[in-house]
């Protein structure tokens, strides 16, 4: 209940659920396209993807069971991490992915998402969309998603001596190894998204402190 209150009294309530909620969205939107491309998504997504696939569940359904399970966790370990932001994200990107997903199936001819000109620029427009997107998400300051959280939690109790980029890498390697397991193919976007996403996360956090939120630089 503490918590509840603190997010809805907080500072900049109004502007931060509204600009988490946009940044929700349009991870599932972008994220449809990236999937339909297949060069390269965030470890998560690629994981989750490539169980969902050979389990035969919507990939939303499996992104949902997923942060399900490492919530438990974050209730136990991590309640500073837990917000509105961390149900949206566990709940929604993966459906909105799916959403938009059927909707390209049914209505974009296959070609589109396989021939190279179209490919690449499709790509790199939904890519770059997409860790903006996960910017805003992210400034919002509205929770994580328990995926997220874990690595924080593992720095904090057990891995305290050693860097969070480090751990934060070998946590990502490792679902980017079980989607592996499960059949996927690791490729360009996963690379592009540990390189990319902190500075754009930075960047986008400094233009809402000062347009949005006016609470001067980061």
């Amino acid at each position: 209940m503490n918590r509840l209150k603190k997010y809805v009294k907080g500072e900049n309530f109004t502007k931060r659920f509204i600009i988490m909620m946009i940044g929700i969205f349009f991870l599932g939107f972008w994220l449809s396209f990236l999937i339909r491309v297949n060069l390269g998504t965030d470890p998560c997504s690629f994981m989750n993807l490539t169980v969902s696939r050979r389990l035969g569940i919507l990939f939303g359904t499996c992104q949902v069971i997923l942060n399900a399970v490492l919530f438990v966790i974050v209730i136990f370990f991590g309640r500073e991490y837990i917000g509105f932001g961390t149900i949206a994200n566990m709940l929604f990107i993966g459906y909105i992915a799916d959403f938009f997903g059927w909707i390209w199936d049914n209505n974009i001819p296959s070609s589109f998402f396989t021939n190279t000109p179209t490919r690449i620029l499709t790509f790199v427009i939904s890519f770059s969309m997409f860790v903006v997107s996960a910017s805003l998400y992210m400034n919002a300051d509205m929770g994580l998603a328990p995926y997220d959280a874990v690595p924080l939690m593992i720095k904090k109790y057990i891995l305290k001596s050693i860097p969070f980029a480090i751990i934060r890498i070998c946590y990502d390697f490792t679902a980017v190894l079980v989607g592996v397991l499960f059949g996927g193919i690791p490729n360009i976007g996963i690379i592009l998204m540990s390189l990319f996403l902190g500075p754009v996360i930075t960047a986008v956090g400094r233009l809402l402190s000062r347009y949005i939120f006016h609470s001067g630089n980061k």
